[in-house]
């Protein structure tokens, strides 16, 4: 390893973000699901499966950093007492690999349906936030026997072709991978100028971006190209969406610049009259990193409710 890498930013933080997770009570895991795919997780120890009669959740990341970049601070909140929590890396993210060619949100769904079955789980809630809310949408369509709870936060899952085109005019890029996988410090500093509200991360050197890019972007980056490609909603103007049969909390920022908060007005009239909306005022993409602890309130109260 050089000495540029011991020096590197990316990587101290995530020496301190997997202190976080252990100290919560997780443990990095990895489990073959098949022959052709293997999950990496951060999930109880594999002893307490079996003994632990906490609700489950499992947690969903969004297009960008593996899980516990994105996870954090709800890992903290609701590890300790509350859940027994599962935050897998989705297939092509983190260290989660296949050798399948599936590449829709649909296939990822069905590997972590596979992996909850791998580990024992009959019954959980799944809180899937941005790409990670289309995944959760189609395992609550798929298994509604096994999921619980729905929470669907800052995700399109009702987006049409028209507003991928309004997200290519927004970021003044011509391909959806130059907004979501970005290559250079001045295509990162505008993805996050549209994913979150804080405006110190905007003010970073172009040197801290480059070494994102490098520790976080560039591994498996042709799979995740053909990931974005092969998003099965949103293709033409036609939803192809339908009610679940759940109860769903939508967690919105108000200033999504992703997703516009329309969108959520809209989502929550598709999904059915066992929909709650949750609008989180003055921040974006990302509440759950720029507005933590409302957004664990929030999920919380839901997900303890009456069940």
């Amino acid at each position: 390893m050089s000495l540029l890498s011991y020096l590197s930013p990316t990587r101290f933080l995530e020496g301190y973000l997997r202190r976080c997770l252990t100290a919560a009570g997780l443990t990095s895991q990895t489990l073959s699901i098949d022959s052709e795919t293997t999950i990496h997780f951060w999930g109880p120890p594999p002893l307490n499966h079996r003994t632990d009669d906490r609700p489950v959740m499992l947690l969903l990341h969004g297009f960008g950093p593996s899980s516990m970049w994105q996870w954090r601070r709800q890992i903290q909140a609701f590890s300790p007492s509350a859940f027994r929590l599962y935050c897998p890396d989705l297939v092509f993210f983190g260290d989660s690999t296949s050798s399948s060619t599936n590449r829709s949100e649909v296939f990822q769904a069905e590997c972590m349906e596979k992996l909850m079955e791998k580990i024992g789980i009959e019954k959980f809630n799944v809180v899937g936030t941005s790409y990670g809310g289309f995944v959760a949408y189609h395992m609550a369509k798929k298994w509604p026997q096994k999921v619980g709870k729905v929470v669907i936060a800052s995700s399109g899952i009702n987006m049409r072709k028209c507003d991928s085109e309004s997200l290519l005019q927004r970021s003044n890029c011509e391909c959806i991978e130059k907004v979501m996988l970005p290559s250079t410090a001045t295509e990162l500093r505008t993805l996050m100028g549209l994913a979150s509200s804080s405006r110190i991360v905007r003010m970073f050197p172009d040197a801290l971006w480059n070494d994102v890019i490098s520790n976080l972007y560039q591994k498996n980056r042709k799979e995740k190209v053909e990931l974005l490609k092969g998003v099965t909603l949103g293709r033409d103007e036609k939803l192809s969406i339908d009610p679940l049969s759940q109860e769903v909390l939508i967690i919105w920022g108000d200033k999504d610049q992703i997703f516009p908060v329309k969108m959520a007005y809209e989502l929550k009239e598709i999904l059915g009259d066992k929909t709650k909306l949750e609008i989180i005022e003055n921040t974006s993409h990302v509440p759950q990193i720029d507005c933590a602890q409302e957004f664990n309130n929030i999920v919380l109260k839901f997900l303890k409710g009456s069940q």
